[in-house]
């Protein structure tokens, strides 16, 4: 019960790896706050929650749109006072095509989502934190963020953002007992990375994908969500400024 009573955020949690990981924050006594654009999913991971009796409240938000991230923040304050945990999972994988075959108006809607979503969470947590005097910040990354992904220029740019921020945001606020890590995931099956739907796009990609993970296989979505619990935990106080790859050995 490592999060017993805190209370925990987390975007993008109607599903995949942000679904797993409110389920599991929440079996280690977190309250949980699902936030998602997709109202149905991040219902339906309440639902979730609290049949497994655990406590969740769900807010919708497009994190790309800062008007609602601060609407967010100020539900969290005003339905219990304090924010312990945030982790800015919301995500997308955008179109996939060479630089010059990228759409200006995919190339914009992945880095506001991506990029400047989790701009808008931190900048909006932040100053909860400081008021509380203590916090800590995970932003889901990616191994697309450490290294370069052929034909995924707004994604890999994206995620590098992220790190970037990431990194940033954690010596500017060190000092004041803020945590802020990432976490840079390989290959991970869920919803939005689905090796059999890939290979109706294009016959054996998936296999070709497996083979450059030294560990030849891909994630599943515990394996991302157990590290989160432990970079969040005070287990891990001492670490800040981070971008932890869970990749199978992708980058070493």
């Amino acid at each position: 019960m490592r999060y017993k009573n805190k209370i925990v955020l987390i975007t993008g949690s109607g599903s995949g790896i942000g679904k797993a990981a409110a389920l599991a924050f929440s079996k280690e006594g977190g309250k949980i706050i699902v936030s998602d654009i997709n109202e149905d999913n991040g219902l339906k991971t309440v639902s979730e929650i609290i049949k497994n009796k655990g406590e969740a409240y769900f807010f919708k938000a497009d994190v790309s749109n800062f008007g609602m991230v601060k609407n967010l923040m100020d539900f969290i304050i005003k339905k219990y006072g304090k924010l312990d945990v945030a982790i800015n999972n919301a995500g997308v994988g955008g179109d996939f095509a060479k630089i010059t075959d990228l759409s200006i108006e995919s190339w914009d809607n992945t880095m506001s989502i991506n990029s400047s979503g989790v701009f808008y969470c931190i900048k909006t947590q932040i100053p909860i934190m400081l008021k509380q005097g203590k916090g800590v910040i995970l932003n889901t990354s990616s191994v697309a963020g450490i290294r370069g992904l052929p034909n995924a220029t707004a994604y890999s740019a994206s995620k590098h953002a992220v790190i970037g921020i990431t990194k940033t945001a954690a010596m500017e606020y060190a000092k004041n007992n803020i945590r802020i890590n990432a976490i840079c995931p390989v290959f991970t099956i869920s919803p939005m990375f689905d090796p059999e739907a890939m290979d109706k796009l294009k016959e054996g990609i998936s296999e070709k994908l497996k083979a450059n993970v030294p560990m030849k296989r891909f994630a599943n979505v515990m394996e991302q969500v157990n590290t989160m619990l432990w970079l969040c935990s005070d287990e891990a106080s001492f670490i800040t400024g981070q971008a932890i790859s869970v990749d199978g050995g992708l980058t070493a």
